[in-house]
């Protein structure tokens, strides 16, 4: 009989980045030893919900109603072998669920984070969960659990304060299902795209005005997609509402990718996400060197990294003139994904770090 493994995730399946290059893609690879159950905090339309402006009795409603099924899913889990938790067991509040996980029930934990989440993060949107969360009890989660998966050597270093059983498994891309096409640089006008949640535009509102500057100087197409329009100001832009049925399409749209981030300790523990996707399609990108993006690209082979007005508006315009360059650029970064980054690659290392869990 197959053992049973309860993921306890905060997202429905399926919408989420976090979760979809974490650890749902490679399901089908543990049900192939393992029986897997998904218990998210969130419906999906608590998920459409819970990120728009205002709605604060409903939004209210969806944290008691998401408690509740947890305080229900208590009493479930006494057949699973493993409890495996992304980010957090309730968005609100100490580490109840995790430590009845683990104290009461003796169940092993994998815990698995990508994001700096001990750090306060509010955004406009998020506020009213933020004022109630507990994000100091991250330390106590990794603490209690058996393994925890960090998606970049920063995360990590937090995590070793707390365990030994810390692994580095980086965010990763599948090239054989999803991410299996490469862009086809022509000559013409050249499209410059960002893509990411209402969390992450923030970083693109530091470059618009340098953007600005460079739509004056030379033609380009500017493209953003996302679950919420940025509403710039000045900048010419196209807005494209991200739909997991045509990501890959809308993606390939994109002559150059761009990932700006402030230099700080939140952006420190990105995993890079917006640079891969850009890299897996074969699409040159323009980033940050910040966090994990210093070890991911080289800088002139696989991508650019970029610190000031200056180099952001010189690489660009190196590539936008350059079809070549584009091409020789976005070629390189898919080897580089398609070598270190893709599911392809780290699938062993991921069903053996299940494995081990279990049978330690």
């Amino acid at each position: 009989m197959r053992k049973e493994i309860a993921f306890i995730i905060p997202y429905p399946i399926g919408l989420a980045p976090s979760q979809r290059f974490r650890f749902e893609q490679y399901s089908n690879f543990l049900e192939e030893s393992y029986k897997l159950s998904f218990f998210p905090f969130l419906t999906k339309n608590d998920f459409k919900l819970l990120y728009q402006p205002r709605k604060y009795f409903y939004k209210s409603w969806i944290i008691v109603k998401g408690f509740l099924k947890r305080l229900i899913l208590m009493f479930q889990l006494r057949g699973y072998s493993i409890v495996f938790i992304h980010r957090e067991a309730s968005p609100i509040g100490p580490p109840i669920f995790e430590w009845i996980i683990h104290k009461i029930l003796k169940k092993k934990i994998i815990y698995d984070f990508d994001d700096a989440i001990w750090l306060k993060n509010t955004s406009t949107s998020n506020r009213l969960i933020s004022t109630i969360k507990r994000h100091s009890k991250v330390s106590s989660i990794c603490k209690w659990s058996s393994l925890v998966m960090c998606g970049n050597h920063f995360l990590m270093d937090y995590a070793k304060k707390y365990t030994k059983n810390v692994i580095y498994l980086p965010t990763t891309i599948d090239t054989v299902n999803v991410h299996n096409q490469v862009k086809n640089q022509v000559e013409g006008i050249t499209t410059i795209g960002w893509t990411g949640t209402h969390s992450t535009i923030k970083y693109l509102y530091d470059i618009e005005s340098l953007l600005v500057k460079l739509q004056n100087q030379i033609n380009f197409r500017f493209v953003v997609i996302s679950n919420k329009d940025p509403f710039f100001k000045d900048l010419k832009y196209e807005y494209k509402s991200w739909i997991k049925e045509t990501e890959i399409n809308d993606l390939l749209q994109f002559d150059i990718g761009i990932m700006p981030l402030l230099n700080d300790e939140w952006a420190n523990g990105k995993c890079g996400f917006k640079a891969l996707q850009y890299m897996s399609l074969g699409i040159p990108c323009v980033i940050s060197p910040v966090g994990v993006n210093i070890k991911i690209i080289q800088n002139g082979f696989n991508g650019f990294l970029v610190e000031n007005e200056n180099e952001w508006k010189g690489k660009l315009t190196a590539l936008i003139k350059s079809k070549e360059l584009r091409t020789t650029i976005g070629l390189a970064g898919k080897e580089t994904v398609l070598n270190n980054y893709s599911v392809k690659s780290t699938k062993n290392l991921y069903l053996t770090c299940f494995n081990q869990v279990i049978n330690g």
